[in-house]
Order: structure tokens, then C-alpha cells, then sequence
């Protein structure tokens, strides 16, 4: 195993269809922070949403490509089957009626590892979960939003990968420091540190098909490592082990290097600097359409590009 760190997820993005409609959902329904306003640097074109807590900080961030003329994707083997939130134990009855009450398609809360769990989906059927759990931080949450203080997400709890074996995607995140914790039926969980979004559960289901990306399914699962040069020592490790690692990527907030695991899940490690008060204050996060260097000599043509996007209710 490399002497690198990695202690957990960084982000998880996903692709939505509809860009309002995944912006009212995750402001207004989770009560999540709009972290930063971007585009995706390949098509920018597309805007690139990162929704998280008060700072926005690694463990917290679910990112979104929306795009509208994708096709539903469908959830199954080779991909992330569900992305979980971290809530204070004690409000679990609050988040359960309060997506009844707005009309969010949910399941009974059921125990996993003695922990309560909620599962929904989001308006373009994407699987989340919340988790109670006595290591959710309520406080470290968007506090100007629309969920009381006391019940809001102010992180992620965990991930689950969804395998038709498991023994070669465990390999993988032990490679990368993950140690198997518990087991419940064919759910095996591994951790790499004893906090909320330090947990990789995974469900072996032989018979599951292939899932297919589109709307509502999750693009790659980043997981944090607190440097560049650990990335380079995890860049050089997972090289060695016959991955193939995509070169260092300049994210703007953070750096990247991708690899696919031998599931089928593409799987990135970002660092946590610089962040994303890079270029705009921690008070300003999520303000204003921000462009990379690279793009903002092309910020009129974009902006006359991206669908309108009303902002007034975050």
C-alpha cells in the first residue's frame, strides 16, 4: 500500500437533465449550499453545478452535469447505486416527513449497520440516502438555507458501489487504504477513517445487468488526498499496480487524476487545495457564473449559451 493518504470521499458527480429543476431540488428540498457556479471545462456549454456545505468542503460536495437532452440512465452493476448523506440521529423523522411532504418518492427508514437509513431518489431518479448517525455536523452546514439548522446535511456519510463481484473493486480500495469494517448479507463496508464520508460500502449482486450512464446516474466518485505530491505518489502506485491513470488535471479547485476500477466505476483522487474560495470569497461562494482563466475571454458567448437560471430562492 502507498504511504499516500486518502481519507474519504472528495465529491461525487452525477448527471441531471433539467438544470433548474436539479437547482430547486438540492436547495430547496436538501437545503444544500450552491458551492460554486461553474461550467464543464470540456463543454462549456453545460453549466457544472457543486452544491455542499457552509465552506464547501472535501467530503461535502455533490457535483452535477445537467444536461437536457441526455437520456435516463439506468442504475445498476458497475456503478454507484447510491450516494449518502450524513444527518444527526435524531433527525431522521424530520427528513422522512419532510419529503413526503414534498411529494419525494422515499422507502420506509430501515437499520444498516445500526444505523437508520432513508432512501429516495431525485427528480431525475438518481438513488441517495440519508444516514443518521452520531458523527454527523450539523453545524458545519449551509446555515442560510432552508433546512433548520439542527436537522441540515453538512456532509457525506458514504457510497455504495454496486458490484457483480466484489473481490476485485475491494482489492482496489484496499490498495488505496480502505479496510474492511463490517459485513451485513452481500454489503461489505470499508472505511478509511473512523468520520462521516470516510465509508465505501459494497453490494455483490451476481445477477444485477450492467447499469447505462445518463441522467440520474452518478459520472465518477472522487475521493480526497490532502496534497499534490501525495496525488503524484498515488498517481505512481496505482501505475504500478496496472492501472491506467490519466495524467494531472487542473480543475481550477482542485487537481485530478482518474482511473477506472476494475468494476466499471471511474474513480478519481482530487486534493483538497486550493479549494474553492480560490476566486471568490467564502461568503460569495455560488454567487456568479465562474469561469477558468482559460474560458473567460469566451464568458459572453457562454453566458448566451447556458439556460437561464433563476437563483433567487437559494
Amino acid at each position: 500500500m502507498s504511504t499516500a493518504t486518502i481519507s474519504g470521499l472528495h465529491h461525487v458527480t452525477a448527471i441531471a437533465g433539467d438544470p433548474q429543476r436539479n437547482f430547486d431540488f438540492y436547495t430547496q428540498v436538501l437545503g444544500l449550499r450552491l458551492v460554486k457556479l461553474t461550467v464543464n471545462f470540456d463543454d462549456p456549454g453545460t453549466y457544472h453545478f457543486y452544491f455542499g456545505n457552509a465552506r464547501g468542503t472535501p467530503g461535502s460536495i455533490l457535483t452535477f452535469f445537467p444536461w437536457r437532452h441526455v437520456p435516463r440512465g439506468s442504475v445498476g452493476a458497475g456503478q454507484v447505486s447510491a450516494t449518502a448523506f450524513a444527518a444527526p440521529l435524531d433527525s431522521m423523522d424530520f427528513w422522512a416527513a419532510r419529503l413526503t411532504a414534498l411529494g419525494v418518492p422515499s422507502r420506509p427508514i430501515v437499520t444498516r449497520f445500526g444505523e437508520p437509513v432513508l432512501t429516495f431518489a431525485d427528480p431525475d431518479g438518481m438513488p441517495a440516502e440519508i444516514i443518521g448517525t452520531a458523527l454527523a455536523d450539523p453545524a458545519a452546514a449551509w446555515q442560510h438555507g432552508v433546512v433548520p439548522a439542527e436537522h441540515a446535511i453538512g456532509g457525506f456519510h458514504s457510497a455504495t458501489l454496486l458490484q457483480q463481484t466484489h473481490e476485485a473493486t475491494a482489492a482496489t480500495l484496499e490498495l488505496m487504504g480502505f479496510r474492511l469494517a463490517a459485513t451485513e448479507g452481500e454489503r461489505r463496508r470499508y472505511a478509511a477513517s473512523d468520520g462521516p464520508a470516510g465509508i465505501i460500502d459494497v453490494v455483490a449482486a451476481p445477477d444485477e445487468p450492467l447499469g447505462r450512464l445518463g441522467t440520474g446516474t452518478v459520472h465518477h466518485i472522487a475521493f480526497r488526498t490532502p496534497a499534490d505530491d501525495q496525488q503524484r505518489a498515488w498517481r505512481q502506485t496505482l501505475s504500478g499496480h496496472g492501472y491506467g491513470v490519466s495524467p494531472i488535471m487542473d480543475r481550477s479547485y482542485f487537481h485530478s487524476i482518474y482511473f477506472r476500477e476494475p468494476g466499471g466505476v471511474l474513480f478519481e483522487i482530487a486534493t483538497d487545495p486550493p479549494g474553492f474560495a480560490t476566486d471568490e470569497t467564502p461568503e460569495q461562494l455560488g454567487t456568479r457564473l465562474m469561469l477558468p482563466p482559460w474560458l473567460e475571454e469566451r464568458r459572453a458567448d457562454i453566458e448566451q449559451r447556458l439556460p437561464v437560471l433563476d437563483r433567487m430562492r437559494a
